[in-house]
């Protein structure tokens, strides 16, 4: 089953969001390697959070574990939830 992260971002500058950016992308692109994410990325205002659809639950917490949004301040709110994907057609 797969896991689809929703962040919230925390009240800080697009200075301070720019400056984490490159680790953040760098995870990304790890867990992009390896199959685990699968989409990702913000809504159409970046202060209003984003999202990312993910393999698996696990790949979904490891990335949150490990993303620097995360460890510095830029999520004020991570949530996981296990995502029933369907195809219609």
């Amino acid at each position: 089953m797969k896991a689809v992260i929703f962040y919230e971002t925390a009240n800080v500058p697009m200075e301070k969001i720019m400056e984490a950016y490159p680790r953040h992308k760098k995870l990304v692109d790890a867990f992009h390697a390896k199959g685990e994410v699968i989409a990702i990325g913000t809504w159409a205002n970046p202060m209003e959070g984003s999202m990312g659809v993910f393999a698996n639950r696990d790949a979904a917490e490891r990335f949150v574990k490990e993303d620097p949004f995360v460890s510095e301040g830029i999520v004020a709110k991570a949530t996981i939830r296990d995502w029933k994907e369907s195809l219609l057609g």
